[in-house]
């Protein structure tokens, strides 16, 4: 099947603890949460919600990629579901505020 949208929820645990790393705890969680909010919120699209592995910026916090658009999202909490499939998915608006730098407006 292809899919309109394709989500990645990096899951990656890096060996060093002392190093940042999104975790397959939190992203397998956050998995699970942005599903049930994509199923609850009756979209039309096909939608597709993965784990990845590193996505290369850790440092920055769990790490979410949605495509084709290419848009990443960092520090993405839980509860920040319903506010990203409401505003990306939806609305078809960036979340501002979770927005990698670089790629948030100027």
């Amino acid at each position: 099947m292809v899919y309109d949208k394709h989500i990645f929820v990096c899951c990656n645990t890096k060996a060093d603890p002392s190093k940042r790393s999104c975790g397959e705890a939190h992203g397998l969680a956050l998995i699970e949460t942005l599903k049930t909010t994509i199923k609850n919120s009756a979209l039309t699209e096909n939608i597709r919600v993965n784990k990845s592995g590193c996505l290369g910026i850790c440092s920055l916090g769990q790490t979410v990629a949605i495509y084709p658009e290419g848009t990443f999202y960092v520090d993405v909490k839980n509860e920040d579901a319903g506010e990203l499939v409401d505003l990306h998915l939806k609305q078809d608006k960036k979340l501002e505020r979770l927005l990698l730098p670089n790629q948030k407006s100027k």
